[in-house]
């Protein structure tokens, strides 16, 4: 099974992420759901504007495209893995987006004081469907598949950090709560474990059939 030695950096990582995604949910319920977006949506000025602007991006569907063809060039062994995760992680934040609350209001349309909540010039908030953050999903499944991939233990740090400022952005630019980045979180640490499930049966599919 992928409890083995190799995949410890995945385990480490997935414990991270599960372990702030609790602490978010804790902090949205001690503070409060529309408090706790205002306290992290805080106006950081000019350069945060455009960082974070740009930054999100990262956590888009395009970036799925890319690393199926960086895997198909470089990684074939772990197709299964990037393709599972991809088909699983959007099943799920579609599932809860548009059938299970479809009409879950976002930042801008759920707080009454608009005034409040600071938005960056060229990114329109959306109005309905928060509920989980799909590019945060997209982050942390890319952020858990590199630690299988990629075996270096700075990936561990850099690549946590990387993600989290995907889902901070989020919040950032008025796009989510962070309780439906906390939501994002954990449904990639699902999709990327199931995923790892298929690639296994895979891979041990593929060695006995050779």
């Amino acid at each position: 099974m992928f409890f083995k030695k190799e995949y410890k950096n995945l385990w480490i990582a997935c414990s991270l992420t599960f372990v702030t995604a609790i602490i978010l949910f804790l902090l949205n319920y001690s503070i409060g759901k529309h408090q706790f977006f205002l306290l992290l949506n805080n106006d950081l000025g000019f350069l945060a504007d455009n960082f974070f602007r740009f930054y999100t991006n990262v956590g888009d569907g395009i970036v799925w495209a890319v690393l199926l063809f960086v895997f198909i060039k470089f990684r074939k062994k772990y197709l299964p893995l990037l393709i599972s995760a991809f088909i699983i992680s959007t099943v799920l934040v579609q599932i809860c987006k548009y059938l299970i609350l479809p009409n879950e209001p976002r930042p801008i349309a759920a707080i009454n004081e608009t005034e409040q909540i600071h938005t960056v010039a060229a990114i329109k908030p959306h109005r309905i469907s928060t509920f989980p953050s799909g590019h945060t999903a997209a982050a942390f499944c890319f952020f858990l598949i590199a630690c299988v991939v990629v075996k270096k233990n700075w990936l561990l740090p850099l690549g946590f950090v990387g993600a989290l400022l995907v889902g901070y952005s989020r919040v950032y630019l008025a796009q989510h709560f962070p309780f439906d980045v906390a939501a994002g979180m954990i449904t990639a640490i699902i999709s990327v474990c199931l995923a790892m499930l298929i690639q296994q049966w895979w891979s041990h599919k593929k060695a006995y059939t050779t």
